[in-house]
């Protein structure tokens, strides 16, 4: 967590157009679009295709919107966000979870998907359950949840103790597994997993989500800030409606999605990204009513594990954590 807060707390690196005022309203007059600035949490990728489909087809654009896609430096999106800096954000329900604990006023306004993709990864045939971690080199980016996680997996399975964590930043997944350095890894099956999938390498793969349902948590989430939620609820609602629509599309046009995609960040690898959006295709919405519904249960039953193992302090409210209040439950 402290790692975390540090993240949270470095100075904006970056010079962005602040479009966070009070007086914006929404405007369907295209000569006189609003401009609104949306800050990633990282490269762009599938996670964000529904964001360059309603730019791409003009969703925004529709709904009085000119809106500015940006890469944050040091992955400092919630800061961005939480200073004004950026109208909204893309985030993850464990980063806005201690976000607020720290008193930065964000809030989640949307889950980008509603299931948690990541999963244990480790070449196929040495991972059938969790009970095979033990004995094992885990590769990790030394997270503070992250070391807490393995270590209540190991409790609750009989092996406290024996699995090695160690901390391998930004080494790539395949050079650290061929290199014999580590055993298995946490991976977003999207990226990673189809990765190896067109490497033609096989892995063993356990889900998050099924192995508790407090792992089940929203990743990624869109967020904005309290003054910009509270000030013009119309922009966000307006906001949200475009990228909603973009997302639905992804949902149903994967081929479609990957290809705008592609064309907005053309330093992707194509095949990748047209096999992650086919995987993905459907995830968007889930089962949920409409795209972008959050669920208080996932909220609460999360931040009662980081209570549970002291991450985070019980008096942590999770239902103003984020709102479904800004949702038009838009469908293409």
């Amino acid at each position: 967590m402290k790692k975390l807060l540090l993240i949270l707390t470095i100075a904006v690196t970056l010079l962005l157009t602040s479009c966070a005022s009070t007086e914006k309203t929404t405007n369907t007059d295209n000569e006189d679009l609003i401009p609104v600035t949306v800050v990633l949490d990282w490269t762009p990728n599938i996670n964000h295709s529904g964001l360059y489909v309603a730019k791409a087809l003009g969703y925004f654009e529709k709904g009085g919107l000119d809106v500015t896609i940006v890469q944050p430096a040091d992955n400092v999106a919630t800061q961005l966000v939480a200073s004004g800096e950026a109208d909204f954000g893309v985030s993850y329900q464990e980063e806005v979870t201690f976000a607020r604990a720290a008193d930065l006023p964000i809030v989640s306004i949307a889950a980008v998907i509603q299931h948690n993709t990541s999963c244990f990864a480790a070449p196929a045939g040495t991972l059938n359950s969790v009970k095979d971690f033990a004995g094992k080199t885990y590769g990790g980016w030394g997270g503070e949840v992250e070391n807490a996680l393995l270590n209540y997996l190991a409790e609750q399975n009989g092996f406290a103790g024996d699995i090695n964590i160690i901390n391998i930043g930004t080494t790539d997944f395949f050079s650290a597994v061929d290199s014999g350095d580590i055993d298995l890894s946490w991976i977003f099956y999207g990226v990673t997993g189809i990765e190896a999938e067109l490497r033609g390498v096989k892995l063993d793969a356990i889900y998050l989500r099924d192995i508790d349902p407090a792992f089940d948590y929203y990743t990624p989430v869109l967020i904005a800030s309290e003054s910009t939620l509270a000030d013009n609820p119309g922009l966000a609602r307006a906001f949200l409606a475009a990228a909603g629509r973009g997302y639905v599309y992804a949902d149903q046009n994967p081929n479609e999605a990957a290809e705008i995609l592609c064309e907005a960040a053309p330093e992707l690898d194509a095949a990748a990204v047209i096999a992650g959006q086919q995987w993905l295709a459907g995830q968007y919405q889930g089962d949920a009513a409409y795209w972008g519904y959050q669920d208080l249960e996932v909220w609460q039953g999360f931040s009662d594990w980081l209570i549970e193992r002291e991450l985070l302090n019980k008096d942590f409210d999770a239902t103003s954590a984020f709102s479904n209040d800004y949702l038009s439950g838009a469908k293409e």
